[in-house]
């Protein structure tokens, strides 16, 4: 039957299978990954400077957008956990208020292990 068999090579609406996606997905990390660390080296230069208190209302910002683009890009590439830190990430930036000397250590552990699952994906 042929319409059996063209129903067996993909999904009910046509699309790849996701194992015919891997080689895709490869060629967008490897097309995006300088954004992605740029996005990384944001959310650790605020975790430091809202260690320090120097964080600015700009970095700030910019960190709580990249932390959210990070949370779902990561999960695009299979990178649960870097998207659960990101999301982690944004949440802290969301609240009001000047954050916790703990709050900052947490940023700076998460921006660190953001850093570390991004640079050992493939």
């Amino acid at each position: 039957m042929k319409c059996a068999a063209q129903f067996d090579r993909g999904s009910a609406t046509g699309a790849a299978a996701p194992a015919d996606l891997g080689p895709a997905l490869d060629l967008l990390w490897t097309r995006f990954l300088p954004e992605i660390r740029q996005r990384v080296d944001l959310l650790e230069a605020a975790a430091l400077d809202c260690a320090s208190n120097r964080l600015s209302s700009a970095q700030y910002e910019a960190a709580r957008a990249a932390a959210h683009k990070l949370a779902g890009s990561l999960g695009t590439f299979g990178l649960a956990r870097g998207t659960a830190l990101a999301r982690e990430f944004e949440l802290a930036f969301s609240n009001e208020g000047t954050p916790s000397s703990a709050l900052a250590q947490r940023l700076t552990s998460i921006a660190a292990e953001l850093r570390t699952i991004v640079d050992s994906h493939k």
